[in-house]
């Protein structure tokens, strides 16, 4: 019978701080160290403790290279973290383009929604993210699209006051 996984208390401090500056390299965008090391075989979708990938912190953190290199060497652009959010839903709520465009490019899909069915969509629409509402509308985000609460994307927009997304949604076909 094989060994169950260790627990973090079972972890050497040598381990622990190993883990701690590989999730920091994603974080802080250190590209080249973080190739080093997945090209020596560490994991492209290691999670943290709240489930956040290293290529969900990469994105979240608008590092669109070291992204680019975590995609490379196999990082999955599907893989939500535990809030039920995927990388391309990250790139959204913070408004970088660059890192939703790459996404979309290496295979995240449009309208990929977690437990809550908020869409990349929604999170550019409630904080009036016009670029990436128009980016996602472009690549065949579904504008009439709803949450588990029955919220569609514009709706959401005019519940935050994002009115140039709602604007922009209202005239989505």
């Amino acid at each position: 019978m094989p060994s169950p996984r260790p627990h973090a208390s079972q972890l050497d401090e040598n381990t622990l701080a190993f883990v701690r500056k590989v999730f920091q390299y994603a974080r802080t965008g250190e590209t080249e160290p973080l190739r080093a090391l997945l090209e020596q075989g560490l994991p492209p979708n290691l999670r943290n403790e709240r489930g956040d990938s290293l290529l969900m912190l990469a994105c979240y953190h608008g590092h669109a290279d070291t992204a680019g290199v975590l995609l490379e060497h196999g990082a999955d652009p599907e893989l939500m973290n535990d809030a039920g959010q995927t990388p391309l839903a990250g790139a959204a709520f913070k408004g970088d383009l660059a890192v939703a465009t790459l996404l979309l490019e290496k295979g995240a899909q449009v309208d990929t929604a977690g437990p809550n069915g908020k869409t990349a969509l929604v999170f550019a629409a409630m904080f009036n993210r016009v670029d990436i509402a128009r980016l996602l509308l472009a690549r065949g985000a579904n504008p009439a699209v709803r949450d588990a609460d029955g919220i569609s994307p514009w709706a959401a927009a005019m519940r935050m006051g994002a009115a140039d997304t709602a604007a922009l949604l209202a005239s989505a076909p």
